[in-house]
């Protein structure tokens, strides 16, 4: 049988191969990492001064507050839009009685739903621009255009979908 360690030192370490040869023995090699560098200080940038603009706030928090009396009073409205689009046809002369109620009370709602998600979008976008400093009063202002407006057209639907007023309509388109 043969001998299994080796013969020739092919798996000596490198100490024990230098002590064989008569060498020095090599210092064991050690990594040692750099130290960090000192972290060097960021200089905070100071916070941009907001302007004071008083009136701005005083503005939109009153276009809000006008805004949701608004939305109140024509959600209130609106939930009974029989009587409204009734009274809109007395005061335009418009003979008949409205009768397409289902049609009216499904259109009174998507525009009350308009009205109030469009003050929520709005008050959101006012507040969110008066905490950063920027100018805000216009925001309530354009809010309630577009959204009178939106909930508006949901009631002219409802309106122009009754046969009295198409009947109206179709009369004027007649005269000469």
């Amino acid at each position: 049988m043969s001998d299994p360690r080796p013969q020739y030192g092919e798996y000596a370490t490198p100490e024990e191969q230098s002590r064989r040869a008569g060498r020095e023995i090599p210092p064991p090699v050690v990594h040692v990492p750099p130290p960090a560098p000192e972290p060097v200080p960021i200089p905070y940038p100071a916070a941009p001064v907001r302007p004071a603009r008083p009136v701005d706030r005083i503005v939109a928090i009153g276009l809000l507050a006008y805004g949701l009396w608004n939305v109140i009073t024509t959600v209130l409205t609106f939930l009974d839009p029989a009587s409204l689009i009734t009274t809109m046809m007395q005061m335009l002369g418009i003979s008949g009685d409205f009768s397409h109620y289902a049609e009216a009370k499904t259109w009174g709602m998507v525009g009350s739903i308009l009205l109030i998600v469009g003050w929520v979008l709005t008050a959101a976008w006012t507040v969110m621009r008066l905490r950063r400093g920027k100018v805000a009063w216009w925001v309530p202002l354009v809010g309630g255009i577009v959204f009178v407006t939106l909930s508006s057209a949901c009631m002219l639907i409802a309106f122009y979908g009754d046969p009295a007023v198409i009947s109206y309509i179709d009369g004027l388109a007649k005269k000469p």
